[in-house]
Order: C-alpha cells, then structure tokens, then sequence
C-alpha cells in the first residue's frame, strides 16, 4: 500500500478521540499520525478555498479544512452487511467487499467489518476463500459472521433453514477467519457446545453473543469463556424481565460486554437507548449500522435470500413486516446518537470510533488522533455532512460546494 510521503491537515476543530479540540495541524507520514500541534498558527487561513492543495505526492501535500469542518479519527463499523447496491450474501468477493466498502466510506467509515449473514456453507467457503485479499483492502479490518449457529426463537430476518450448529465443514471456513484481521463471529451461546466456543475463540476470532434467548446465567457462562461483545442489543434477544435479566439485562450488568446499538430510532426506542448508556458507558456501547444495500443508492427495495425487503420511510422490512438490518450511516448513527441520547458530540464520537476500536483489540492502532496511530481519519461538517475521508493517510474530498465554500 503506498503513501504520500507527507501530509499536514489543518483543522479550526479536532477531536482527539478523547477530547473535542480546537484549531490545529495534524501531521501524517507514511500512513501514520507523525504529530498534532494545537493552536492557530499564522498564515493558516481556515476555509479559504484558494489554500486548499490535496493529493498524493512525492513531497508533502497541506490541506486547510473548511472553518466549520471536524476532524475526528475515522468511524469503525462492526456490522455492516451491504452498501453501494452490494449484499455481501450475494457478492461474497474481493469485488463485492471493495464496493461494501467505498459504499459506507462515503459517510465517514474508515474502518468496518463486512458482514455475512445465515446462509448455505458454500457461501461461507466462498467468503473465506476472498478473504485473504479483500483483507487487503483499505477500511477492511476483518470480517462479521452473523450466524448460522443462532437460535431459531430469536431468528429476526435470518433464514431459520440455514439456522444450525456449524458442522466440520462450516467450522473449517469459520476458523480460517480468525486470520484474517480481526474478525467476529454472531452466535447464540445457549445453541452450540461451550468447547465450539473455546475452539473458535483460540483460532482468533472474537464472539459476539446475538440473536439469542439466552438467561443471563448463560450469559455470564460465555463472557466466563471470552465472549465479548453482544449483536444489536436489545434486538432479536431475550429481554430484561423480572426475575430473568435475559440477554439484555446480562449486558447491562457485564462490564466485560461491548455491546453494538443501532441508533435510528426505529430498532430501539429512545428511552432504551439512554438506559444502555447509563449502564454500559460510552466505553463499552458502540454505533453500527446493521447496513444494508440500499446505503449509498436510490433504490428503494432489494432481495434478501428470496424475499423481497422494502425502504419505506427509512424503515427496511421483510414481506411479513420483519425488520431487515436498517437503512443507516455511521455519520448519522452518530448524528442520531446527539439527538436522540442527549448526549455531547464527543460521547457520539467515542461511540464510533474509539470503542469499537477497543472492542477490536486495535486501541493502540486507531480512534485516536496522536502521535504513532494510524491516519484513518473523517472530516464532517456542522451540518453532519462527510468531507473528507483518509485510511492510512491516503485521502480524498468531496468537491461540494457545502464542503469547501
């Protein structure tokens, strides 16, 4: 992967990944963050559109951020299951990862995880067969295997044909993307044997506990074995009950879980969405999207597995009413997160990039802005609008004339 020798952006504002900053110069090298100054240093205009140079270069290259532009280390996306007109069930290549990807960039996510849903093995074979190249490409961390070892009861969208405990050849497939970066698989911990888990976990991979009734005595049992994370909370799991947490309330009180939200207003109410920030923190609950393939495009229906999924009023649904993944951005999650949680825009920001960075093991690599982090980076303006994208240093800038008046 090549890099310009050297870039510096200057921004009237920065968050840092842990604070919101003001004006300053971040400088990039080879792919990483070599410096950040802070301070308004003389001769940098903030806006003027005349002192803007961007590109790739042999040299160095500066770039003067419009003056109500933020720069923020770039979003991380742990769940995203199409976007650009592609559904990675149905285009489980380097290609179809590559258009995913460019898809969802466009909103601010630099880094994601692809993600497969249920389906037959030889689709799982053919993704793992790409994998080791579509790893490859720019704001691919790893991959998401959402399924198949789900529990019927808690099957959302899935097809509860393909639903089953991962046979010999299911698991050889799964295990080979405990390689390839760092990658995640779905499953309900009450439907396969505990040794599954300690088998999978040893290869690399990081489980994620999801579409589950599990009690939260099992619960607890899989975070005891190195479950970490826990899929959409409080969608197509075992709720919060009197005298039986479920899933949800084992969430809530395991600070060992991250848990991934999706913040649209339609998977989870408001209210709910503040009761899990209280009790998870902005360290341990992460923005997803749960996206699917109509991000980026105008179309308004698509197939999933045979069945027709429809957009209506930003809501996805199968024919049945079935909610089917969400019609989200990482941008707007964020966006979504500041409105409907009544929370600072640096909590948002924290949400969407630092935590799922730690939940990816890669905290010391990306979701911060300093000196030896990785520059994947987002600039979005106050109107919640991407600008501006790098991964690895290597940019680009939407020539709008809202992005650079």
């Amino acid at each position: 992967m090549g890099h310009s020798a050297s870039l510096t952006i200057a921004a009237q504002r920065i968050f840092d990944g842990n604070d919101m900053r003001g004006a300053g110069l971040v400088r990039i090298s080879n792919g990483r963050i070599e410096g950040i100054a802070f301070g308004e240093p003389e001769g940098i205009a903030f806006g003027e559109r005349e002192n803007i140079t961007f590109g790739e270069s042999a040299g160095s290259a500066t770039l003067r951020l419009p003056a109500d532009v933020i720069l923020a280390p770039g979003f991380i996306d742990v769940q995203v299951n199409g976007g650009g007109g592609v559904l990675l069930n149905d285009h489980p290549t380097e290609a179809g990862v590559r258009r995913l990807v460019e898809a969802h960039r466009r909103f601010g996510t630099t880094g994601c995880l692809p993600t497969l849903i249920t389906d037959r093995t030889e689709v799982i074979e053919q993704l793992a067969g790409a994998a080791t190249a579509s790893v490859q490409i720019p704001g691919v961390l790893g991959f998401h295997l959402e399924g198949p070892a789900l529990n019927r009861l808690r099957k959302g969208i899935h097809p509860e044909s393909e639903i089953r405990v991962p046979n010999a050849r299911d698991l050889a497939a799964i295990k080979s993307f405990g390689k390839r970066g760092r990658s995640l698989v779905t499953l309900a911990p009450e439907c396969v044997p505990p040794a599954m888990i300690d088998d999978l976990l040893g290869t690399g991979l990081r489980i994620a506990a999801g579409h589950s009734d599990a009690t939260s005595a099992e619960a607890a049992r899989a975070a005891d074995r190195g479950v970490t994370g826990v899929t959409h909370l409080f969608n197509v799991m075992s709720q919060l009950g009197p005298r039986e947490p479920g899933l949800v309330g084992a969430t809530l009180d395991d600070n060992r879980l991250f848990a991934g939200i999706i913040c649209d207003g339609i998977h989870v109410d408001p209210a709910n969405l503040r009761i899990a920030l209280r009790c998870k923190g902005r360290d341990r609950l992460m923005l997803v999207t749960d996206a699917m393939p109509l991000v980026g495009t105008n179309a308004t229906q698509f197939m999933l597995q045979e069945r027709k999924i429809t957009l209506h009023e930003n809501r996805l649904t199968g024919p049945d009413g079935t909610l089917a993944g969400a019609h989200l951005t990482m941008i707007d999650a964020v966006r979504n997160a500041v409105a409907l949680l009544d929370i600072p825009l640096a909590d948002a920001l924290i949400m969407a990039s630092p935590t799922p960075a730690a939940f990816l093991g890669l905290e010391s690599e990306l979701g911060r802005i300093a000196p030896g982090y990785r520059a994947d980076l987002t600039a979005f303006n106050g109107n919640f609008e991407v600008v501006g994208t790098w991964v690895d240093g290597i940019g680009s800038m939407r020539e709008t004339s809202e992005a650079l008046p």
